[in-house]
């Protein structure tokens, strides 16, 4: 199975400069958030697979303009032939904003899902907008990790945790890819292609 994940901007090659075809080696498209309505619509159409989605701290706008042809899988899990996908999207709060959570609130959240988690006897991938704290963050609020991710992370041991929200290009030295235990963890900003 070929994922595109994609998250924070949209990716050139698929956008501005998409060359036809060039998106129908995917079997997936996840999004980390933060992207707009119209820039998923476009992919989902274009590359005639599922477009599965969280949402980012700047995605107040998918109220009233969802991005069309695309699943929200905020607080659930979906299976894709047998992929299971836990989404949780959101930052951690900073401001107002109906995306954004404090650590309590997203530790809630998770608690909410642990019937689905027992019952899908797990996830193989956490689908998220912020990162876990002290693993691909910052130290400035806006761009603070969740620790209740890492609780999550280490309880249920998914194969993948794919975020969004802490650029690579802030000069902060993340990096894409990160091990956490059995779990690999990938800072999906722009576009990342997950191979499974």
């Amino acid at each position: 199975m070929k994922i595109l994940i994609v998250a924070d901007e949209p990716e050139k090659k698929y956008w501005d400069f998409y060359t036809d075809g060039c998106l129908k080696e995917f079997d997936l498209i996840l999004s980390c958030g933060d992207l707009p309505p119209q820039y998923l619509s476009f992919l989902v159409t274009f590359a005639r697979c599922p477009l599965f989605y969280v949402h980012g701290n700047h995605d107040d706008c998918y109220a009233e303009t969802p991005p069309e042809g695309c699943v929200c899988v905020e607080d659930q899990i979906v299976n894709f032939n047998g992929l299971r996908i836990l989404g949780l999207g959101g930052s951690r709060r900073y401001k107002l904003g109906e995306n954004q959570y404090s650590e309590d609130e997203m530790k809630k959240r998770i608690k909410k899902l642990r019937r689905p988690i027992k019952k899908n006897n797990g996830f193989d991938l956490l689908l998220t907008h912020a990162p876990a704290r002290h693993l691909n963050d910052a130290e400035d609020i806006p761009h603070m990790g969740f620790e209740c991710f890492n609780e999550l992370i280490e309880t249920c041991n998914p194969r993948y945790f794919a975020h969004g929200h802490v650029h690579l290009n802030y000069g902060h030295k993340m990096p894409r890819l990160t091990e956490h235990g059995e779990t690999t963890v990938i800072n999906a900003y722009y576009s990342y292609v997950l191979e499974i």
